[in-house]
């Protein structure tokens, strides 16, 4: 496999995931009471959307294309949150807690990339200042769960 497909691809896998926490942020704001926590949702969606188009420009540096839409396990997951939001006591904790995972795992994922590859200086930058986000947001929504 050529360098340039193998990254592309690697940011192309997280575009596929910024993709899914963009909707799953989207359609978790929907079923959150607290306007505080809707408001983070919303920035938290918002932030997504940016980071996939930074992706898509990245990805295009490389000459490959990007990919389009969520996955299909990212699917599966916001219908399982709107469950879960449906039949729990409190919604906005459940959906803290969905949200604590799916950011631990793009914290995960991020720094991964970052330890196991090689890269540009501008993609290595791109993908850290997203990483710093995510980490953020994590300890964010963390502070969130412990309130609610």
């Amino acid at each position: 496999m050529k360098y340039t497909k193998e990254i592309s691809d690697r940011l192309n896998d997280l575009l596929e995931k910024n993709y899914d926490a963009e909707a799953g942020y989207k359609a978790a704001k929907n079923h959150i009471k607290n306007s505080n926590l809707k408001d983070f949702f919303n920035e938290r969606s918002k932030d997504r959307y940016d980071f996939g188009h930074e992706l898509k420009e990245e990805i295009r540096l490389f000459s490959e294309t990007p990919d389009k839409g969520t996955s299909l396990k990212g699917d599966v997951h916001r219908v399982w949150m709107d469950l879960k939001s449906k039949f729990s006591e409190n919604s906005d904790e459940a959906l803290l807690e969905e949200a604590v995972r799916g950011e631990e795992k793009a914290l995960a994922e991020y720094n991964e990339i970052l330890e196991e590859m090689t890269l540009a200086p501008s993609t290595e930058n791109m993908l850290k200042k997203q990483r710093d986000s995510v980490k953020a947001a994590l300890k964010s929504v963390k502070t969130f769960e412990e309130l609610i």
